[in-house]
């Protein structure tokens, strides 16, 4: 069965995956609280009303994905962390950077609300 909850997806993940999901879902939550959560492409997505952020869970790492525009303009943060141009990888047996995946979806959402182009939706 394909989850079709942001909750049965993370219940349905690799048990060393689930405490990073759950803590990456609360913060998520906390910085867009009127979003809506959908699962697009087998994944949770967050959207008001355009893409905000989407997350997905693997064998060793989960992927936060704020867009492109978002992590070039946090890149000097992500320094000591696996990103790539869409992606940041954060594997489970290393903590949660929280206060930086919550600065980085705050600042989508701030981009979303005020409409500018990012180049994403």
């Amino acid at each position: 069965m394909r989850a079709t909850t942001v909750p049965e997806y993370i219940q349905a993940a690799p048990p060393a995956a689930q405490p990073h999901l759950q803590r990456l879902y609360a913060v998520l939550k906390s910085a867009a609280p009127q979003a809506q959560e959908v699962i697009k492409w087998g994944n949770p997505f967050f959207v008001e009303p355009r893409f905000l952020f989407a997350f997905s869970a693997h064998k060793a790492h989960l992927s936060f994905a704020p867009t492109e525009a978002a992590l070039e303009a946090f890149r000097k943060g992500l320094k000591s962390h696996k990103a790539t141009k869409n992606f940041l990888q954060i594997p489970y047996d290393q903590p949660l950077p929280e206060d930086l995946i919550r600065r980085m979806a705050e600042h989508r959402v701030q981009v979303v609300a005020a409409r500018e182009d990012d180049g994403f939706w």
